[in-house]
């Protein structure tokens, strides 16, 4: 039986592969937030979605979460990253999967 949340089905029907191209604008305007590849991408956006400060907190401490960084952006904007991506408003989470 699966134990996921419906927000949390919900999330998952949301996520798609994106072009940086998409990004870049978001990037601009400091509203993209990276999830490292340890993490799950629904899981990291059900948590900041439910605005569970604890565990968000924690995770960036841990850089686990994190503004995306000019070096990511450049490295990302050449085009051959494999990017995933989640709405939560006023956020948009990504995550880079090798």
């Amino acid at each position: 039986m699966d134990n996921k949340s419906e927000k949390w089905h919900a999330l998952h029907t949301e996520t798609a592969e994106i072009d940086w191209k998409d990004l870049e604008r978001f990037f601009a305007k400091g509203h993209l937030i990276r999830v490292a590849n340890d993490l799950d991408l629904v899981d990291a956006a059900l948590e900041v979605s439910n605005d569970n400060k604890p565990i968000v907190e924690q995770w960036l401490v841990e850089n686990r979460l994190a503004g995306v960084s000019n070096e990511e952006a450049m490295e990302w904007s050449k085009g051959e990253s494999n990017l995933w991506s989640v709405v939560v408003l006023p956020w948009i989470l990504v995550q880079h999967r090798p």
